[in-house]
């Protein structure tokens, strides 16, 4: 017993540990984007649909004593793939869209390890389950979830915060070989099984199952992974990208399945029912707020969303348990549960971006597990005689699922009837609103989730004025109009970040502005709606691509492009990427700068506080760090933070800039970003 449950502790502990492990890896690959943590996920679905496809041919097509040979084979051919860091100059042999890229460069580093590791649970319920033919070997996958949730809550608590990114792929890998060790422990006695239990095992696995049950499990095990990526992606859009708020509500996942698969009794539909139909209610109420006034606390907004994604996960996967087939046919039932993931992920990765301007997959799963559940009920006529209670039970979930539906529509509705375009790629979901036309206070605006990334003002000498993030007393535009060359000699301004273009109404003739945008959609959108690039007196360019990646291939091929002012003004959602405030950033940045330039970090944000993290970045650089704080009183204005790091004395001891910067008036903490590691976690205000 205790050389299964070494095993299956282990394997599980090691496929959820490499998860953040990998997306945290590749993540400043791909500009930050929280796409990258929902197509590694879809990866890892599809491997665990792979790997349990696997275990059930090989527990149905090969005879029990030589089940252990051909897996322990391919586990010692598996090491060939380690160590399980990812190559970079794999994504320049290639052409292809992100969520490709994404794929390639996971299959190519951890695609074989990952199945071998995804089949080795079943197989070990398998092998107990006939090693101990009168004990219950679902109480094991209880167990293989237990080292998952420990493997998800030790990477944004100890590993991230403890180990570089290189240490941390070197440490799973070797952890990959103990894991071996241990399986040759755990196949030892069903090598040497006798020959009755060969004969019952290849008859009881030949044992069919009802299509419908069939159904009913893939159907359930989609809406958990559909209703799990779909909150995670909205999480991270609104909030940040962030290892934490990918854990979070995958452990949430990992428990529903430790409490539904440990003990029948604990799905207790008379608790879980009320528990989903009130935390689904606080998430329609908090959809609802998306755009209001007072923006909620953050630990509430998670709070809520990751209460109706648990509920949803619990009354799936406790349905799913009662609906579970005898221990003989678990490969089969497991099979069925991960094609249901992997299902999910496909819906949720690629289907939804192709089908939706938004992220309606969570409004539909949401109608979904309503619907399925409550018919699941209805038709179980143990729990529910035909009589007054079961005609009074479907007469409440039909009218309960009517509201829901009708305030999920709203909510959609409101969004796609006031905006005048949207779309939606790898890098999020984004809306362009146009109020008040006709009036003297007409404008656009884009929001990218519920965001506002740039306005403009139509009416009047207004259009050419920049608002919100960038008014006239704002760090960006102190950083433009106070530096000691504006107005004399032509200035070069690097702008990482788009949005609406805002920052090019400060140019000057005879100025070069160059923006760098990584999302092409952000492009075509800032020149249909928006003016703030055509007509602007300097020279604009767009170079689509992530601005770091951009900078680098520019350095090695041009030279350095000698820029007055450098603005690093990306975000995604309501998070600046982690790649570019690292110390390598900032000496990327200062090879790009003129003597006496000025680079402004925009780091305004409603959760996370970088003020410390951009100080340590001046100090490394030998920079001074000058904090603009705009509360954003005034007709147009947003509240906004700006941190400029420059060595030019003659600004720095401009009159105006002294007055409106804010004085430091502690130390900074020990907040120092690299390439190889960061702990965003530490930065949250919560």
């Amino acid at each position: 017993m205790l050389a299964f449950a070494c095993a299956i502790f282990t394997s599980a502990f090691l496929v959820f540990q490499v998860q953040p492990i990998i997306a945290r890896f590749i993540l400043p690959w791909f500009g930050g984007s929280p796409t990258v943590w929902t197509t590694c996920m879809l990866f890892f679905q599809i491997g665990l649909l792979a790997g349990y496809a696997y275990a059930h041919l090989l527990a149905t097509r090969v005879t029990l004593s030589k089940q252990p040979l051909f897996h322990l084979s391919l586990l010692i051919v598996s090491m060939m793939a380690l160590p399980i860091a990812p190559d970079q100059t794999i994504m320049t042999s290639f052409e292809q869209p992100p969520t490709v890229q994404v794929l390639i460069l996971l299959l190519s580093s951890v695609g074989f390890p990952f199945v071998i590791l995804s089949a080795s649970a079943p197989l070990i319920q398998h092998w107990f389950a006939n090693a101990n033919p009168g004990l219950s070997p679902f109480r094991l996958y209880a167990l293989s979830n237990v080292g998952s949730l420990v493997a998800l809550l030790s990477y944004p608590f100890w590993v991230e915060p403890t180990l570089t990114l290189n240490a941390q792929t070197t440490t799973w890998s070797v952890g990959y070989v103990l894991f071996t060790i241990v399986m040759f422990w755990c196949a030892w006695p069903i090598i040497k099984v006798k020959s009755p239990n060969e004969r019952l095992d290849k008859r009881d696995a030949g044992q069919a199952t009802r299509w419908t049950d069939r159904v009913t499990w893939t159907a359930l095990a989609a809406c958990g992974s559909v209703v799990l990526m779909a909150t995670t992606n909205q999480m991270s859009q609104d909030i940040a990208v962030v290892p934490f708020l990918w854990v979070l509500p995958l452990s949430l996942y990992l428990i529903s399945f430790i409490i539904c698969f440990e003990r029948d009794s604990w799905y207790l539909r008379a608790l879980w029912i009320p528990y989903f139909v009130l935390s689904v209610g606080a998430l329609v109420y908090l959809l609802h707020q998306d755009y209001a006034n007072v923006e909620l606390p953050l630990a509430y907004q998670i709070g809520v969303y990751t209460s109706a994604m648990f509920a949803c996960c619990m009354v799936c996967h406790g349905e799913l348990v009662r609906r579970r087939p005898a221990a003989q046919q678990l490969t089969i039932f497991y099979l069925f549960f991960a094609f249901g993931g992997a299902l999910g992920g496909v819906l949720v990765s690629i289907i939804a971006p192709l089908l939706f301007d938004g992220f309606w997959e969570l409004h539909l799963v949401l109608i979904a597990i309503a619907a399925l559940v409550g018919w699941l009920i209805f038709q179980d006529r143990k729990s529910l005689r035909p009589g007054p209670t079961r005609i009074a039970f479907g007469s409440a979930w039909v009218l309960a699922l009517a509201t829901l539906t009708v305030y999920l529509y709203e909510h959609a509705s409101y969004q796609r009837e006031t905006s005048i375009f949207s779309t939606r790629g790898f890098y999020g979901v984004q809306y362009v609103y146009e109020l008040n036309k006709g009036d003297v206070d007409h404008f656009r605006a884009l929001y990218h989730g519920r965001i506002n990334h740039g306005e403009q003002r139509l009416s009047g000498n207004n259009a050419t004025k920049a608002f919100t993030y960038y008014g006239r007393n704002t760090g960006v535009a102190l950083a433009i109009t106070r530096h000691p060359s504006h107005g004399i000699t032509a200035m070069k301004v690097g702008i990482i970040g788009l949005g609406t273009g805002t920052i090019a109404a400060y140019g000057k003739t005879g100025d070069e502005f160059k923006f760098y945008e990584i999302n092409s959609q952000t492009e075509e959108i800032a020149r249909s709606y928006f003016t703030y690039l055509s007509q602007s007196r300097a020279d604009t360019e767009v170079i689509v691509g992530d601005g770091r990646i951009s900078l680098a291939r520019e350095l090695a091929t041009t030279g350095p492009q000698q820029f007055d002012v450098l603005v690093v003004d990306a975000f995604s959602g309501d998070a600046i990427p982690i790649h570019l405030l690292t110390l390598e950033a900032v000496d990327l940045y200062a090879q790009h700068m003129n003597t006496g330039g000025i680079m402004a970090i925009h780091v305004s944000n409603l959760h996370i506080d970088l003020l410390d993290v951009v100080r340590q970045l001046a100090k490394h650089a030998s920079l001074e760090a000058i904090h603009i704080e705009n509360s954003g009183r005034g007709e147009y204005y947003s509240a906004n933070d700006w941190i400029l790091l420059t060595n030019n004395k003659t600004f720095i001891d401009d009159v105006r800039i002294r007055k409106l910067s804010s004085p430091w008036n502690k130390p900074a903490l020990p907040k120092i970003w690299t390439d190889d590691f960061s702990n965003l976690f530490e930065t949250v205000d919560w």
